[in-house]
């Protein structure tokens, strides 16, 4: 995965858009405009009707003591491989808000009308493709550590997870792995994702290859910033998730507003 990351970033021909050097205080600022652009369109209704029958899915199967029980924690955390695309509604909302236009959280489903509308289905539909992928190789890690044991009950799965050495190294493991996962998808969709929006809508599509290479730079160009915001989101969606999930339909949107400036603040041309 990372090889064709690194292989698509060398690749890149001259392209129009010029990366600008961001610092720490910027990704703060970013994240501020995120929180005034989801106080001034509020969506959290939309990601609780989305978000809730998926986690009900999820907290049935574990309750009744199925296989899916080991992948609770897979398919939480792997929430940030797919939120760039979860957001893409809340970038079009900022993008409206930033040119002085009315703004409703109807306005989340313009997006579909986008030029670029093909690319970012392409692009959201290698975001799936690494999602399940990831959940394969969680499997897998489960198998090769403590999988002769089929979880009875969730108390029964805790004391095997963090109460022996098989249990300890899957968590190590899986989280380190995982991490490579998620360092590839900001990486890749960063920029990429409100690139092809911004593009698409000022009548200068561009395709995805061309957007990822972008997003690849700017991570590039700006290591520290762009750590820093994935540290971020990942704590976001981490604490949104404590309270029963109810805080990822705040998290999700003021993530997805952020991104948006974030973008702005990284990519002119």
């Amino acid at each position: 995965m990372m090889d064709t990351v690194w292989t698509l970033e060398r690749a890149s021909p001259p392209e129009r858009a010029s990366i600008h050097h961001i610092g720490t205080a910027d990704v703060w600022d970013a994240l501020r405009r995120g929180w005034d652009d989801f106080l001034a369109t509020p969506t959290q209704l939309i990601f609780l009707a989305i978000i809730y029958p998926i986690i009900g899915l999820i907290a049935a199967n574990a309750m009744a003591g199925r296989a899916l029980m080991p992948l609770i924690w897979p398919v939480i955390s792997g929430f940030a491989l797919v939120g760039p695309l979860a957001a893409l509604g809340i970038y079009e909302l900022s993008r409206r808000r930033e040119k002085g236009l009315p703004v409703s959280w109807v306005n989340a489903l313009d997006v579909r009308h986008s030029p670029a509308f093909g690319s970012i289905l392409g692009l959201g539909a290698m975001l799936l493709v690494l999602f399940v992928v990831w959940l394969l190789v969680a499997e897998a890690l489960y198998a090769a550590t403590i999988g002769d044991m089929q979880p009875t009950s969730i108390r029964a799965f805790a004391d095997r997870l963090f109460g022996t050495p098989e249990g300890l190294t899957l968590i190590v493991v899986g989280n380190a792995v995982g991490f490579l996962f998620a360092l590839a998808v900001l990486m890749l969709t960063v920029i990429s994702f409100p690139m092809l929006l911004d593009r698409g809508a000022e009548g200068r599509a561009v395709d995805a290859a061309t957007a990822i290479r972008t997003s690849i730079r700017a991570v590039r160009a700006n290591p520290l910033p762009m750590a820093l915001w994935g540290l971020i989101v990942g704590v976001l969606l981490l604490l949104g998730s404590l309270p029963l999930f109810v805080g990822l339909a705040v998290a999700v949107p003021v993530l997805g507003h952020a991104t948006w400036h974030l973008y702005r603040k990284v990519v002119t041309y």
